[in-house]
């Protein structure tokens, strides 16, 4: 956040710089607004930029192991033009680099879900999927891997039959 507050400052100063002198070369023809409105424009266009480019930029600096599940689009009474371009703010992945089944249990994933917000860190909890009955545990304190590798003390959650997280860690995880 700090970075981002430095560079719209550093591009206000630009933007405001280029209006100061495209103001001298043209001889104080521009209004005495010129300069703080085109650093104010710049700045706002900075933050707009950041803002709309945020996910996009996060999942190009994500690793390739790692899918996209679902992306969050907000609308805001006070940012009117998010009725027209929704907001991404947050996003669910995957990470594949934790996927583990057991042979003796191959219908069962445990793999890590993280979820992902613009200003929020990253919250990572690890999941196991049944692939065969649609179903879906947290890996929360109480809940045990007996030696079989059955899942114990899990409070289990069905999913619809194309739910994508479901999907994506079936697919996935059949492989790993």
């Amino acid at each position: 956040m700090l970075l981002e507050f430095i560079a719209a400052v550093v591009v206000a100063i630009g933007c405001g710089g280029a209006a100061h002198l495209a103001n001298r070369v043209l001889g104080g023809r521009l209004p005495g607004w010129a300069v703080p409105a085109a650093a104010g424009a710049g700045m706002i266009g900075f933050v707009v930029w950041a803002e709309y480019t945020w996910a996009e930029r996060t999942r190009a600096g994500l690793p390739a192991e790692v899918s996209v599940v679902s992306q969050n689009a907000v609308t805001s009474w006070f940012r009117p033009w998010t009725y027209v371009w929704p907001l991404t703010n947050r996003m669910t992945v995957i990470d594949h680099r934790f996927d583990r089944t057991n042979p003796d249990h191959p219908h069962l994933v445990m793999t890590s879900v993280v979820m992902l917000g613009r200003w929020e860190p990253g919250r990572q909890v690890p999941v196991v999927f049944d692939c065969r009955d649609g179903l879906r545990a947290d890996l929360r304190s109480g809940v045990v891997i007996a030696d079989d590798g059955s899942i114990q003390g899990a409070d289990w959650l069905r999913l619809r039959p194309d739910d994508p997280m479901l999907r994506i860690a079936c697919e996935r995880g059949r492989t790993a």
